[in-house]
């Protein structure tokens, strides 16, 4: 049963490399925001050496891990999910011997593979442009930071899973699209960290999903945590990753109800 979610990975991966053209569109928007925000920060930072607790290398190192986890789950992936339902496909998932959600997860790790590898490449392109980024000190922060940003993967496909299966009440993918992007961007610290947020804010952003995606890598990678805390937030990640899958599960089961397959 494992082998067919891993044949998908494959081919999701082999199309990404072969119809690679809407990706190359949505990194290099990615990338010019980033090196955007770069020059934007470095001029906030000309006449001063810290902001909010973040010296200038460190917010150069959270930029980046912002433009990573925007990157490796990329458009194109949550595109796939809702045009499935857009174009009425999704009645032929319901005949073949695969789970909806485990299909869309297994194609979205075979995409963000090769775009992983991309960003991956880009990003050692910048640190080259942009010297001076900090790095995380130790083996271990290594470790807990890369299984943090595969949490993150987790708990963003949850969250644009979600989205996507809205469009079994509306047409309007770009818009909910939008609002999510919108949502997602803000409230995990995408647009700027949560440290630079209200209290109340903040508070409430602690409480969320979202945090997962950026805020909690980024602060196991800038050592903002100690082991046992950074272990505690990669738990958080994680239960909010089984959390967001349960809660596709509810809606899928909910939303396919819709699903009128005229002839039978």
């Amino acid at each position: 049963m494992i082998r067919k979610y891993v044949s998908l990975a494959q081919m999701s991966m082999q199309n990404s490399i072969a119809y690679r053209s809407s990706f190359i569109i949505n990194i290099v928007g990615s990338l010019l925001l980033l090196v955007s925000m770069m020059y934007l920060w470095k001029a906030i930072y000309a006449e001063r050496t810290e902001v909010g607790g973040f010296t200038w290398e460190a917010m150069k190192a959270y930029l980046l891990i912002t433009f990573i986890s925007n990157s490796v789950l990329s458009f194109t992936s949550e595109g796939r999910i809702a045009g499935k339902i857009r174009d009425g496909s999704v009645s032929l998932d319901l005949l073949k011997p695969l789970d909806f959600q485990k299909a869309r997860f297994s194609e979205t790790l075979g995409t963000s593979l090769f775009e992983g590898t991309v960003t991956i490449v880009l990003t050692i392109l910048i640190l080259a442009l942009f010297s001076g980024v900090q790095m995380p000190v130790g083996f271990t922060a290594w470790i807990l930071f890369a299984i943090s940003l595969l949490a993150a993967l987790l708990v963003k496909f949850g969250v644009v899973y979600l989205a996507g299966l809205c469009c079994f009440w509306t047409d309007s993918f770009y818009g909910i699209s939008l609002a999510r992007a919108a949502i997602t961007n803000l409230l995990s610290g995408a647009l700027a960290p949560l440290a630079f947020f209200p209290d109340w804010l903040k508070s409430l952003c602690l409480l969320l999903p979202f945090q997962g995606i950026v805020h909690i890598p980024a602060s196991i990678y800038l050592g903002q945590a100690s082991s046992m805390e950074a272990v505690r937030m990669v738990a958080v990640q994680l239960i909010w990753g089984v959390v967001l899958w349960l809660l596709g599960k509810l809606l899928w089961n909910i939303a396919v109800k819709k699903v009128t397959i005229h002839g039978g």
